[in-house]
């Protein structure tokens, strides 16, 4: 795997576990609002599995070079 691949494989990372240390402070005002909860939650996982695809994306695009 070349520099490049793991260093961008390291900033996905970084923010998908900084998408969750920000979420948890905002958990304990949204727990009184179900709905306000429910799109926390889900902007927090869509996030994650966006980085996920990006990062996916560029080692399907780094083993067809």
């Amino acid at each position: 795997m070349r520099k490049s691949s793991r260093l961008k494989g390291s900033g996905y990372l970084v923010s998908s576990v900084s998408v969750v240390l920000l979420g948890v402070p905002a958990l304990k005002s949204a727990q009184d609002e179900p709905l306000m909860l429910a799109f926390m939650l889900a902007g927090m996982l869509l996030s994650i599995v966006g980085m996920a695809l990006r990062w996916r994306s560029h080692r399907v695009a780094a083993t067809r070079e």
